[in-house]
């Protein structure tokens, strides 16, 4: 189980359900260090005083406020957590609303709610059993990292799931940003409509992130002293080239056709090109395939080293 990362509990009316916070995802970026090129040095940020310009170390930095120019108050940990908030050291639920009144934008980390103790079980399954049935979710307030949030609680293969919120004035109004109106056929609209439907799919566990595989090639090829992989073609159109909407639309139908195979033709479901396309790709997919076998025990190694050392 990962370590926790903060322990309280949910406050549900009079119930009390002691739980722990723990991160609901991963990092599996590759991560970089900054270094001197000369020699590969390692190049670190140093914490400076600006005002006698004296480097100092982590016990000597706290937290300040600016109130006025050149006038700046002191605030400690202790008096942050000493605050007269009921959102201190618990997720307090304040409504509850149907999930899709949610707007997805507000929506920020994800962090699973652990049973803190044989105690928390029953009330744990009780909050868990009401959330299933009711198809609704929980909107809480808590008080992490210094400030009081907003928080959505539901249930996800069987845990509490705590989803970090924005206020809703931290959300930007997006009108300014919206086109200004074109006329746009029924037509197309009915064949765009039927792209979405044909590229739709029920399980999303397939897509993987290629930026960081090739990443990892290009960094395992350079461990190695070996060529760096070739750069992929640049497939796309020029930029700012106008297109025949209608036309490109009836093309993307066709490809997704094509790759589902619905036109007598074996295709798979991920490929949305056209077949001529596809068909030249396929021999440098097979001929990288060794590569990324080694680059990809190149990344397993060093993430390992990684964790050992923190």
């Amino acid at each position: 189980m990962p370590r926790p990362l903060w322990a309280g509990a949910i406050s549900f009316g009079l119930v009390t359900i002691p739980v722990k916070i723990v991160s609901a995802t991963e990092d599996h970026d590759v991560h970089f260090h900054r270094v001197h090129l000369a020699d590969m040095g390692r190049v670190r940020t140093r914490k400076v005083c600006e005002l006698d310009g004296e480097v100092v170390s982590q016990d000597e930095i706290g937290k300040g406020y600016e109130i006025a120019k050149d006038e700046t108050v002191p605030v400690t940990d202790e008096e942050l957590e000493q605050m007269p908030l009921p959102t201190a050291k618990a997720i307090e639920i304040a409504a509850f609303v149907d999930a899709d009144t949610i707007d997805p934008v507000r929506i920020s980390d994800s962090y699973y709610l652990a049973a803190d103790g044989q105690v928390a079980a029953k009330p744990y399954t009780l909050l868990r059993k009401a959330l299933e049935r009711s198809s609704k979710v929980a909107v809480a307030k808590f008080a992490w990292h210094g400030r009081e949030r907003l928080g959505l609680l539901r249930i996800r293969e069987g845990a509490i799931v705590l989803h970090s919120m924005k206020w809703p004035d931290e959300v930007r109004n997006p009108d300014e940003l919206a086109p200004r109106e074109v006329e746009v056929g029924e037509e197309e609209i009915e064949q765009a409509l039927e792209l979405a439907e044909r590229m739709t799919i029920e399980d999303l566990s397939g897509f993987h992130d290629e930026y960081r595989e090739a990443l990892e090639d290009i960094i395992a090829a350079k461990a190695e002293g070996k060529p760096l992989p070739a750069p992929a073609e640049d497939e796309g159109r020029e930029k700012g080239e106008v297109v025949d909407l209608m036309a490109a639309l009836n093309a993307s139908v066709k490809a997704a056709k094509e790759s589902r195979g619905e036109d007598g033709e074996d295709a798979t479901v991920h490929e949305m090109r056209p077949s001529k396309k596809t068909a030249r790709k396929t021999p440098a997919k097979k001929t990288a395939a060794p590569k990324k076998s080694t680059a990809s025990k190149t990344a397993k190694k060093t993430a390992a080293k990684k964790r050992s050392a923190s």
